[in-house]
């Protein structure tokens, strides 16, 4: 119990020694308030700031791709003289297809090898040597992102990575205008050369495309809009939402694959079909000879040729033949059966009217006019 006691009694002790020792390594300095200075810019390096050199030697080797060994050989007099002018070395290995950077007693800047690192990254991804050489620069980064892993299905890939070109490369084009980077589009990757927020960006849009998510052109839009909106200092300190527009996202219906009907499951095999030599055994033809066989086979080739020329015959002779009249339709037919019971009835009227006006006829030739008149 005592002890227990005299452990309790420590535990404060000891967490105010820690609190006391915390921060003391966060001491105010005095450029922390200067106001002149900016604390973003990236300074450029200079040599005096490390005039022994580099202790360790350290180096970076890629491999690049066989159609790129001409072009590589032609141009790399131009890298090494780049390269010299920061004290880095570099090999070209043509027998294993290597490119190889590496320090050496005049490196002074230590984070150089790292540029030259992503210099020959750039140059065997198909980026053109004046372009690489670029990445030796302080405010010039790059990223190489990877699109193969993406999508699964090739013909998907093909298609989607057509659309971050665009038609004549419009869309790429307005890409690197509104990051201020440059962007080649090789096989399965793309790389990008430009400023951190520059590379984000594009980042952003490259994977967005290749999942199905945004199309470019949406993304160019909205990216218009950001840099409008970044020229206005009133909104810096603003949401820009209401701003920017959104995109829903359609539901393109997609084809149902065929169902395929499930038989019923057997636990037996289906049943041997028959081989060549049981069809022989059905039809007999396994114990006919050599003769025999043959004679059958040029009989059943002479009904296939007679077959043959029979239906071209008739095919010659169809253009022959004179070609049918065309019939009457049951409609003109019935009409004129209908147009015959008309007349019928027409003359059988005319010839009941012209028996009673005979008859008419008849009875005034009888009649007796003094009947009529009146006696005076």
């Amino acid at each position: 119990m005592a002890d227990v006691e005299e452990k309790l009694e420590q535990e404060p002790q000891n967490l105010e020694k820690k609190l006391s020792n915390k921060g003391k390594h966060n001491k105010p300095k005095p450029w922390d308030d200067d106001p002149n200075i900016d604390r973003w810019t990236v300074e450029k390096f200079d040599p005096a700031w490390n005039p022994t050199g580099m202790l360790e030697v350290s180096s970076f080797s890629t491999l690049f791709p066989q159609y790129r060994e001409k072009y590589l050989q032609d141009s790399w007099p131009r890298i090494e003289s780049a390269l010299k002018q920061y004290g880095v070395a570099c090999k070209l290995n043509l027998v294993e297809g290597s490119m190889t950077v590496t320090t050496t007693r005049k490196t002074r800047d230590p984070y150089i090898v790292v540029k030259a690192r992503d210099l020959i990254k750039l140059l065997s991804r198909s980026v053109p040597a004046p372009q690489a050489i670029k990445i030796l620069e302080d405010e010039v980064q790059c990223d190489i992102i990877k699109i193969g892993n993406l999508v699964r299905n090739k013909e998907r890939f093909v298609k989607r990575r057509q659309r971050l070109l665009g038609p004549n490369s419009s869309t790429l084009k307005a890409m690197e205008i509104l990051t201020d980077c440059y962007i080649l589009v090789q096989g399965s990757t793309v790389a990008a050369m430009g400023s951190f927020k520059g590379l984000k960006q594009v980042r952003r849009v490259v994977e967005e495309c290749l999942r199905n998510e945004i199309h470019p052109v949406y993304q160019i839009k909205n990216l218009m809009m950001r840099k409008e909106l970044a020229k206005d200092p009133t909104l810096a300190t603003e949401s820009w939402d209401r701003f920017l527009p959104t995109f829903r996202k359609k539901n393109v219906q997609q084809k149902k694959p065929k169902s395929k009907e499930k038989k019923a499951y057997t636990p037996f095999p289906p049943s041997q079909q028959p081989s060549k030599v049981d069809k022989q055994l059905e039809s007999g033809e396994y114990f006919m000879s050599e003769q025999k066989k043959s004679d059958k086979k040029w009989q059943e080739k002479q009904e296939k040729q007679t077959e043959k020329s029979t239906e071209k015959k008739r095919k010659r002779d169809a253009s022959f033949l004179p070609p049918e009249e065309p019939t009457r339709n049951n409609n003109n037919s019935n009409k004129s059966e209908e147009g015959k019971k008309d007349l019928t009835e027409l003359t059988q009227s005319l010839k009941s009217k012209t028996k009673e006006l005979k008859k008419q006829k008849k009875t005034q030739e009888k009649v007796n006019a003094e009947e009529y008149i009146a006696v005076a």
